[in-house]
């Protein structure tokens, strides 16, 4: 845990905050925290700074904290990601956050196995947790939003146009003649099939929507390692 990160309704006036659970296990835990302890916080939706600890109690801990600068910029993107199974949820989850990705909207493909939309990680309460462990590494306060889109036309014809307006729209497809752009300016959006990819007509749906097949390079990747490439390369900074 990178930051400390707060919700606002855990303040106590202008510049406390009392928190349990996990949070307050880590200090005691890994952190060997006592009265005194300075730490990096950071309220969600808001700004970082700094914490003092002046008690640890049980389950409780209260911090006083200062706030004085704002996050890391987010990647203007939307990233649009075949629900994946279970366990490599998990992990994209954290590493959509710590990208500073802005929004997610997972999304079925015919190769995406039914039982998948049943795991209880596509609660809210999951959701939210997986991609605050992504913003605490990454030290940012801001979380992507979620969607779940669980029809895969409707979404291609009726949501995914009015997406790509205004975006430099990107569908990662093996095969595809033009490399993926390093470091593109400006808003983005990017499409990432299942372990197989996106199938034909999956891709011909996004592309009438919008979206140009672009290449990751000449190896198949696996989903998850798809996403880290297409993630560092489009949000590298321009040399």
């Amino acid at each position: 845990m990178n930051l400390l990160l707060f919700a606002g309704s855990e303040r106590e006036g202008t510049d406390r905050v009392r928190i349990r659970g996990r949070r307050v296990r880590h200090l005691r835990e890994v952190f060997g925290a006592a009265p005194g302890h300075a730490l990096p916080v950071g309220e969600i939706g808001g700004r970082l700074g700094r914490g003092t600890l002046l008690s640890l109690d049980g389950a409780e801990a209260l911090l006083k904290v200062t706030l004085e600068r704002d996050p890391p910029p987010r990647l203007p993107l939307v990233l649009v990601l075949a629900l994946p199974r279970p366990k490599m949820l998990r992990r994209l989850l954290r590493a959509v956050a710590e990208f500073g990705v802005s929004e997610l909207i997972l999304v079925n493909s015919e190769r995406v196995e039914k039982s998948f939309w049943q795991s209880e990680l596509l609660s809210d309460q999951a959701l939210h947790d997986y991609l605050l462990a992504g913003a605490e590494q990454a030290r940012d306060t801001r979380l992507p939003a979620v969607a779940l889109r669980r029809r895969f036309r409707p979404f291609a014809e009726d949501e995914l146009p009015a997406l790509c307006r205004g975006r430099r729209a990107l569908v990662a497809h093996p095969g595809a003649a033009k490399p993926c752009p390093a470091s593109p300016a400006g808003p983005l959006l990017i499409a990432i099939g299942p372990e197989a990819g996106f199938n034909d007509f999956e891709i011909g749906l996004l592309q009438a929507a919008g979206c140009t097949p672009v290449s990751l390079g000449t190896r198949t990747l696996r989903a998850e390692t798809a996403l880290v490439a297409a993630l560092g390369r489009l949000g590298a900074p321009a040399e």
